[in-house]
């Protein structure tokens, strides 16, 4: 997604040059509202399974740290008591239209190329929860029933999935970003007019700091939607598959690469540069690439190489031999998030 999009200021020259995309986001914003229409209306019908379900999707595309979020309230869960289980479309696997254990919450068992990447992030980042993916979540959901009693299911990317019935909706944005320019694909971030924010229970900012300035776009906000702010906490560098966590000093002063395919890899080129990086060169592919050996061939070994946990799932150790490939590794601040998960609790 281009960076620009999420500019709330746009010039006038910007704004004749993105006018024909104008046309595209009418029939977008339409698509999007019918297809929430037919199932609020009922001429399609929900789903609903005997488990609790939390879906904590996103508004806008990309970068929303829904799946870390997704991960984390899903251990806190469990840590007060209940089964959970994560049940995750997936995006570029082989194996989508199957229903897949990716976890039994004690071992991996499905691979990115069967999965995609980010049911694999959940099994990593989620221990201890079962973790599922495949195109029908009910299906997904009825699986984690009978194979694990899971008694609530914490659905990965969900807001727009209309056919499983939730009890708790929560939509993330980031809280640096908000909503962009406030438009929607493809002239601008958002997947859904702001107006389907009035059917979500919740909006949760997230990678919030302490003390900032409202999220771009607040304004446009439905008045009386319950909103969390939860931060990220980066907890050191980690080499590829392997090794003792770093300490984030590592990147002091140091010259740098990024490797990465999300969605924003300019937000991660902006962490390096906090963290006093110099950042050299990039190697930046589409969101959700499933990497090969080659696309590592040529790393300047003179450079620390970082990338994201999305990412490092991706990557066998052995395909960065002779290069520093270190994960920068973040989680959501328990601290911040505490209200949220107890809103939840009381809801599931």
């Amino acid at each position: 997604m281009p960076e620009h999009l999420w500019r709330v200021e746009e010039s006038a020259a910007r704004r004749a040059l993105l006018a024909p995309l104008a046309a595209a986001e009418v029939f977008y914003a339409a698509g999007a509202r019918l297809h929430r229409w037919v199932y609020e209306a009922g001429l399609r019908k929900r789903t609903r399974l005997d488990a609790r379900v939390v879906s904590v999707g996103n508004l806008a595309v990309g970068g929303s740290a829904k799946t870390p979020l997704a991960a984390f309230l899903a251990r806190e869960l469990a840590a007060r008591g209940r089964r959970p289980a994560l049940l995750s479309r997936g995006v570029g696997g082989r194996r989508a239209g199957e229903v897949m254990v990716v976890s039994d919450g004690g071992r991996v068992l499905a691979a990115p190329a069967d999965v995609g990447d980010e049911p694999c992030l959940l099994a990593a980042a989620a221990p201890g929860v079962p973790v599922l993916a495949g195109v029908e979540r009910a299906a997904l959901g009825l699986r984690a029933i009978a194979a694990f009693g899971a008694d609530v299911l914490v659905l990965d990317d969900g807001f727009q999935h209309h056919r499983l019935a939730r009890d708790v909706e929560l939509v993330c944005l980031d809280a640096a970003l908000g909503l962009g320019n406030g438009h929607v694909l493809p002239r601008g971030p958002l997947r859904e007019p702001v107006a389907a924010l009035a059917r979500a229970d919740a909006l949760v900012f997230t990678r919030a700091r302490a003390g900032g300035p409202p999220p771009p776009g607040s304004a446009r906000l439905p008045a009386r939607l319950k909103q969390f702010s939860v931060g990220m906490v980066k907890l050191g560098l980690r080499p590829v598959g392997r090794g003792e966590r770093l300490p984030l000093a590592r990147l002091a002063g140091a010259r740098a690469g990024i490797l990465a395919a999300i969605a924003r890899p300019d937000r991660l080129a902006a962490e390096l540069a906090e963290l006093g990086a110099e950042l050299c060169a990039r190697r930046v592919f589409a969101d959700h690439h499933l990497y090969s050996r080659a696309d590592l061939a040529g790393l300047d070994p003179g450079l620390v190489w970082v990338t994201t946990a999305k990412d490092a799932v991706k990557l066998p150790p052995a395909w960065a031999e002779g290069v520093e490939l270190l994960v920068l590794e973040e989680e959501i601040e328990r601290a911040s998030a505490l209200p949220l998960v107890d809103f939840v609790v009381s809801r599931v």
